[in-house]
């Protein structure tokens, strides 16, 4: 396995500090060695799509770490690679299957080395026959989609761009004048399926963060906002505009000057009906751009006033499609699980009619959170599928009563080191609550275990059972002999819209009510030790792992990772302050009080607890100066902490190194102060 990180570069406040050995950690345990190794055996299956005759499958699948396509019959059998490139060799991605169910376009760094990616179409009616090549395209693009005709390929492209637009990707180093370098924006952009120039269909002045084509093809609907992208996302609005090179954009929506439920909300995933008179989308309060959940909405194409088609819904839902005039297919959060229903619309409200499928499982294919790829005729669907007792395989068939199961046998022989899962669901100050809890691997109801208890991101997010990767996550505790918590409290998806806006300008508090309440029915039933409680989050769980040690004494080892210690300081740090606004209620300079009231580190001299903290430095969404502010004040107050800082890392840790890294050290970390086995 790989070693623990001996030279990591801190930064603090922005000055780059020399590289500085860090204290060489324990020696690595064994069994947290197995399990690293283990975990990193999954073949990661990143998309799946279904052709539109329903006859065909396309997924893509790494193969020594690196993404490559496959094609084969419905039923998963006749699989075979696409292009002539060996499994392994060089990355494919982005499947898209044309109208005609035999041409299939797809990305390819393969023949640039990597360097930049290439868009080709591949016949796979001719398996040998070498890929057409359509566009090169230096920059970052995704998203591909053919046009309803089958002419021409759309795509989001950043020309030349250096990163990919999202914060979560590590931030450009902080260098000279701020605030005035050349933003790369995200642009819709089409090409000639025969090959020719790319074409920018959206101005340079709008950042487009995603796009769908209307059913004749001449239009299209985007989600866009002022550049930078990154910041923006939050305040994006709803546009219309010919498919064609800086068309003129009709702004359909700005949720920010409605006066109904919408009002400073968030919108994605718009979707022309079929006869292209109206868009729906998902509108809601979301901290994070794809982590979609909200209420159903559809506006006239034209323009006008949005109507909620689900006031007052119990669930979240996250993807749709229309598959009639008056009909959708919807995927949404449901109590903590994966669930896809039917929805038809009459009288400008959309009920659900039939419960298709519920699974303690998450599901989407590449393309969205929760996405479901359809066949034209919506009789067939595809989706890539994982849980808590099966890694990620493909899982296709007909769209009916059941789901459908697994067609690909890469990842069978894994089998789950952690304990079982359960659905854990409790009632606090009127909301029903939910949860998972993972046993202790090798459960023994007569012995008495301590606690992990796991805070999500977000906070608009929910725990699904899925299949743990090398990385943060609660699955390892349990496999080491932890029991692992992993609420869903107020602020989360799964409940409806109206229990996601439960913790505005209350961060920290109410959500935390409802994290203790849930450990008190766990306690209440099963042997946990209450004097050995950990806990750990990341993102807004990371806030959450410094927050509440200052509220309660009850956990005696956390582990913070990318957190927020002082929602003011934060708000002029982050690059992303416009998410702030729908959360507080204001700026932190015309509120500083609702700032105030979530801040650990005014509470500082409360907490007790020894405190890993971890982040990487070049985290736009968390800047690693509120990790350094944290362990400061801990530091000051004689608490035990540590605190690693991970080179050229944003917010999501893509360097294979470091996501083993952050996982031993926090194994590590509990195994100290919360040992399993006393």
């Amino acid at each position: 396995m790989l070693q623990p990180t001996r030279q990591l570069l801190p930064l603090l406040m922005g000055a780059a500090l020399a590289p500085a050995a860090m204290a060489a950690t324990a020696p690595v345990d064994p069994r947290i060695e197995q399990l690293l190794t283990e975990l990193g055996k999954v073949r990661q299956v990143d998309a799946v799509q279904v052709s539109p005759d329903g006859l065909q499958l396309a997924w893509v699948v790494r193969t020594n770490g690196r993404d490559g396509i496959e094609v084969a019959k419905i039923d998963g059998s006749d699989a075979h690679a696409i292009g002539s490139n060996p499994p392994g060799s060089c990355n494919q991605s982005d499947i898209a299957w044309a109208p005609d169910s035999r041409h299939l376009a797809f990305l390819s760094d393969c023949a640039s080395g990597g360097k930049q990616k290439d868009l080709l179409v591949a016949d796979v009616q001719q398996a040998k026959a070498v890929p057409s090549h359509v566009a090169s395209l230096p920059g970052i693009a995704d998203a591909l989609s053919w046009s309803p005709d089958g002419k021409q390929l759309g795509f989001l492209y950043v020309p030349n761009g250096t990163r990919r637009s999202s914060a979560l990707y590590a931030a450009k180093p902080a260098a000279g004048e701020i605030g005035v370098d050349g933003l790369e924006v995200q642009r819709v952009a089409a090409v000639d399926a025969q090959g020719g120039a790319v074409r920018l269909l959206t101005t340079a002045d709008t950042n487009a963060y995603e796009f769908s084509w209307s059913p004749d093809g001449r239009r299209i609907a985007y989600v866009g906002a002022p550049p930078p992208g990154d910041n923006n996302w939050w305040v994006a609005k709803l546009y219309v505009q010919d498919a064609q090179a800086n068309a003129r954009a009709s702004m359909v929506l700005d949720p920010a000057a409605t006066s109904g439920s919408l009002h400073g909300l968030q919108i994605a995933l718009p979707r022309f009906s079929p006869d292209g008179q109206r868009i729906a989308f998902i509108g809601g309060l979301m901290s994070d751009q794809g982590a979609t959940g909200g209420d159903i909405y559809t506006v006239p194409a034209g323009g006008g006033e949005p109507t909620n088609l689900t006031p007052g819904t119990r669930v979240t839902p996250a993807w749709l499609a229309w598959t009639g005039a008056q009909q959708l297919l919807v995927a949404q959060v449901s109590n903590g699980q994966s669930q896809v229903a039917e929805y038809a619309i009459a009288a400008d409200k959309a009920t659900p009619t039939r419960t298709l499928f519920t699974l303690p499982a998450s599901i989407g294919d590449g393309s969205a959170e929760m996405a479901l790829s359809l066949s034209a005729d919506h009789r067939q669907v595809a989706f890539v599928q994982s849980s808590y007792t099966a890694a990620p395989e493909v899982h296709a068939g007909m769209l009916g009563e059941s789901a459908p199961g697994a067609v690909t046998r890469f990842n069978v022989a894994l089998k789950p080191g952690w304990g079982q899962a359960e659905s854990v669901e409790w009632d606090n100050e009127g909301r029903h609550v939910q949860g998972w809890l993972l046993y202790p691997a090798n459960y023994d109801a007569h012995k008495r275990y301590p606690m992990i208890v796991t805070v999500h991101g977000g906070p608009s997010s929910a725990v699904i059972p899925r299949w743990p990767g090398v990385g943060f996550g609660g699955a390892p505790f349990s496999a080491l002999g932890y029991f692992v918590f992993m609420p869903n409290p107020r602020g989360s998806f799964g409940q409806g819209e109206a229990y996601v806006q439960a913790n505005r300008k209350d961060f920290g508090h109410g959500d935390l009510r409802d994290i203790l309440a849930g450990i008190d029915t766990i306690e209440k039933k099963l042997p946990v030790d209450d004097q050995r409680l950990g806990l750990t989050g990341w993102s807004y769980g990371g806030f959450m792992s410094m927050f509440i040690p200052t509220q309660t004494q009850r956990f005696r080892a956390v582990v913070a990772g990318a957190g927020i210690a002082n929602w003011q300081s934060y708000y002029g740090q982050n690059l992303i302050d416009q998410w702030m606004i729908p959360f507080f209620g204001a700026s932190v300079y015309d509120d500083p009080q609702a700032y105030a009231k979530s801040s650990a580190i005014n509470y500082i001299k409360q907490s007790k607890a020894p405190t890993l903290v971890v982040v990487g430095d070049r985290d736009a969404e968390c800047p690693a100066p509120q990790s350094f502010e944290y362990w400061h004040a801990l530091r000051a107050q004689g608490v035990p902490t540590s605190l690693v800082v991970y080179p050229n890392e944003g917010h999501h840790f893509v360097d294979p190194e470091h996501q083993r890294d952050v996982l031993q050290r926090a194994l590590l970390w509990f195994e100290k102060y919360l040992p399993a086995s006393r």
